[in-house]
């Protein structure tokens, strides 16, 4: 889970791309946070980087497929 200290930081934006989820080895579409569906560890990646591969932590069966999910999206302007 992202956490953060001042709210005043961090804003709600309705962007389709947190919707979206993301195999292992995609290229991330924007820079930020990204989550694995399957064991919930964060990694963050800059635009066109690789996400984690599949075996970036140990995973449960029962988990099921690796997949990664933006959380955070980190907005410049």
């Amino acid at each position: 889970m992202a956490i953060y200290k001042y709210v005043g930081f961090i804003g709600k934006l309705d962007l389709t791309a947190f919707d979206q989820l993301y195999n292992p080895g995609d290229r991330t579409p924007f820079t930020g946070i990204y989550r694995c569906e399957a064991c919930g560890h964060e990694d963050a990646r800059n635009t066109g980087d690789p996400l984690p591969p599949e075996d970036h932590a140990q995973h449960n069966p029962n988990q099921g497929a690796v997949k990664w999910r933006l959380t955070v999206f980190a907005y410049g302007r």
